[in-house]
C-alpha cells in the first residue's frame, strides 16, 4: 500500500511531470539520491535544464555547469555525506510541473579539502531546505537554504574566520519583485485554484509571519502557535514553546530591528506519514545592519537573508516549524561591507 498523500484540490497533476516515479516526493527524493548518494553527479545535466536558474544565500547562479561543479566540490569535501529526506511539501504549478519543498537532513564527515580548508575529520549534521520548480521532470528554478552554521560549528571552526574569506557584497539574492499575493501565485507560479488549496492553513501561516515576525507582535503568537510548539532554527538548534520562538524571532531580528521578511512563495499539501498538513514558504529578509552587535560592530550597510520554512500543522495551530538560512552567509555580508581581511 502507498503512503496517503493528498494533492491539492483542482491538480490534475499529469504523470508526465514526475515520470517515472510515482509521485512528486517519489521523484525527488530519488533523483537526490542519485546524484548525492549513489555520485551520479554527471546526471544534474538530465535532471537540471541547460539555463536552470539557482537562488542560494550568496545570490543567484543561471545554467547547470555551476551546480555540477559545487555539487562534485561538496561530494569530495564530505563523500561519506548523506543527506536523508525528511519531508518533501509538493503541488502541482500546472498538469505537467510542480514546486517541492523539500526538508533534507544530513549528516558526514569532513575527510576532504573543502572551501573551509583541509580536513578536520570531524562529523557534521545540517539540515537543507531545497524548493525546486519541475516542469515535465526537468528542473526550471530552484530556491536553496543550507544551515551552514550548523557545518562550521561541527567542524570546530571560527564561524567569523569563515564569513571572513567568504565576504561577498549583498544583492544576488532573489531581486525581482516580491509576488504581490503569494497565496495565490508566488515565484514559482499560479498555486491550484488561484490558492484555494489548504487555503486556511496558508493564510495562518502568511499571518503568523505578517503579523509577529514583521509586525513584532511577539505578544501575539499564540494567535497561531500551539503551547508545545517546536521550532528547529539555524545552528542546528531547538527551541521549545511560545517563549523558545519568540527568542529565536529576536535572535533573527534584533540585528535588523527595521528589516522586513517578503514572501517569495508558498505549497501546501497533506500526507499521513509526515503528520498531516505541511505549508512550506520561501522568504527573504531585507535589512540593514544597525541594531544588536550580534556579528561584531554594526555597519549601517544592507543585508538580504534568504530562509525557508516548513510549518505542521496540529488541530489549527503550528506544532513545528524547520526555520532554515544561512548565518555564514549574514556575516560574510557583514564582513565585505567592514572591509575585514580574509584569514592569513
Amino acid at each position: 500500500m502507498q503512503p496517503e498523500q493528498i494533492a491539492p484540490e483542482g491538480t490534475a497533476l499529469k504523470e508526465v511531470a514526475y515520470a517515472p516515479y510515482r509521485d512528486p516526493e517519489e521523484f525527488i527524493v530519488e533523483w537526490t539520491d542519485r546524484i548525492w548518494v549513489r555520485r551520479g553527479i554527471g546526471l544534474i545535466r538530465e535532471n537540471y535544464a541547460a539555463d536552470a536558474v539557482v537562488h542560494g544565500a550568496y545570490g543567484t547562479v543561471r545554467g547547470v555547469e555551476p551546480v555540477v561543479s559545487g555539487t562534485l566540490q561538496k561530494i569530495n569535501a564530505f563523500p561519506d555525506r548523506v543527506g536523508q529526506a525528511d519531508d518533501v511539501v509538493w503541488e502541482a504549478r500546472g498538469d505537467d510541473a510542480f514546486v517541492s519543498s523539500h526538508r533534507v537532513f544530513s549528516a558526514g564527515t569532513h575527510t576532504g579539502m573543502s572551501h573551509y580548508g583541509p580536513p578536520t575529520h570531524r562529523p557534521f549534521t545540517s539540515r537543507t531546505i531545497a524548493t525546486c520548480l519541475y516542469r515535465r521532470g526537468v528542473m526550471q528554478e530552484e530556491w536553496v537554504v543550507r544551515d551552514e552554521l550548523a557545518v562550521v560549528q561541527a567542524l570546530g571552526l571560527d564561524p567569523d574566520a569563515i564569513a571572513r574569506d567568504l565576504a561577498f557584497a549583498p544583492g544576488g539574492v532573489v531581486r525581482s519583485a516580491p509576488p504581490e499575493s503569494p497565496l495565490t501565485c508566488g515565484d514559482s507560479g499560479p498555486r491550484p485554484d488561484g490558492g484555494a488549496a489548504f487555503r486556511g492553513e496558508c493564510e495562518h501561516v502568511l499571518e503568523l509571519i505578517e503579523q509577529v515576525w514583521n509586525g513584532r507582535r511577539l505578544d501575539r503568537v499564540t494567535d497561531w502557535i500551539a503551547r508545545d510548539v517546536t521550532c528547529h532554527t539555524a545552528g542546528h538548534r531547538d527551541v521549545i514553546r511560545p517563549d523558545g520562538y519568540q527568542r529565536a524571532l529576536l535572535d533573527l531580528l534584533a540585528p535588523f530591528p527595521g528589516a522586513r521578511i517578503e514572501i517569495r512563495d508558498v505549497a501546501a499539501n497533506h500526507s499521513a506519514p509526515h503528520g498531516g498538513v505541511r505549508v512550506a514558504v520561501v522568504w527573504v529578509l531585507r535589512g540593514v545592519y544597525d541594531g544588536i552587535p550580534r556579528y561584531g560592530r554594526p555597519t549601517g550597510s544592507p543585508v538580504d537573508v534568504l530562509g525557508a520554512s516548513q510549518f505542521l500543522f496540529r488541530d489549527g495551530r503550528v506544532v513545528r516549524e524547520w526555520r532554515i538560512y544561512d548565518e555564514i552567509a549574514i556575516r560574510a555580508q557583514i564582513a565585505h561591507a567592514r572591509g575585514d581581511e580574509p584569514s592569513p
